[in-house]
């Protein structure tokens, strides 16, 4: 299954989480193989590693949907004001092995990239464990939001200068919102 993935969070971790959207109901998994987590990771903009993924005992998708499901539950925590266990998160990020480079394309400007090393699918994953851990630590969680359409499961980082986004999307979920209260407005008039 192609990543039909939207990065519509305003935060790698939450977008990580929205790849469990409900379509027409139902809670659909995105991440169906180890090369969906990895298109995902790649259209992300997540660098790569130097060595190729060696498929080891444990897959990348179970560890990707572990890590998902703990992200989700700490999110979930924090937002509540409880607290979490980051056992499994602390566990992904301790298997971080990167560096940065400087890579220096023709005369153009010069760039500092991380290089990832990443042979266990905890490695690989890494970078988003590290995201997590960040808008876990020092986002403002009154901003860390989830879609107010009851038909939606996504999470979002509101970054509007009013603070006051209340839609995943607006031409998805705040567009359906409209028409449903215009159906609404209608409908009360003819009656």
């Amino acid at each position: 299954m192609e990543s039909r993935s939207q990065f519509l969070a305003g935060d790698l971790a939450l977008d990580f989480l929205n790849t469990r959207p409900r379509v027409r109901g139902e809670i659909i998994d995105l991440l169906q193989t180890d090369n969906d987590v990895l298109v995902w990771m790649e259209k992300a903009g997540l660098p790569r590693s130097k060595k190729r993924f060696n498929g080891v005992s444990l897959s990348l998708l179970r560890v990707a949907r572990l890590l998902r499901e703990n992200i989700r539950s700490l999110v979930e925590k924090r937002k509540a004001g409880l607290r979490g266990d980051p056992s499994l998160l602390n566990r992904i990020l301790g298997h971080a092995k990167s560096y940065p480079q400087l890579v220096w394309k023709t005369t153009s400007v010069p760039t500092v990239e991380r290089i990832r090393q990443a042979d266990p699918p905890e490695g690989l994953l890494a970078p988003i464990a590290e995201a997590a851990a960040a808008l876990l630590a020092i986002a403002d969680f009154h901003l860390v939001k989830r879609c107010e359409d009851p038909a939606c499961a996504l999470w979002f980082y509101d970054q509007t200068r009013s603070h006051r986004r209340r839609w995943c999307s607006v031409l998805l979920c705040g567009n359906r919102h409209k028409v449903a209260a215009f159906r609404k407005r209608r409908h009360g008039q003819e009656a």
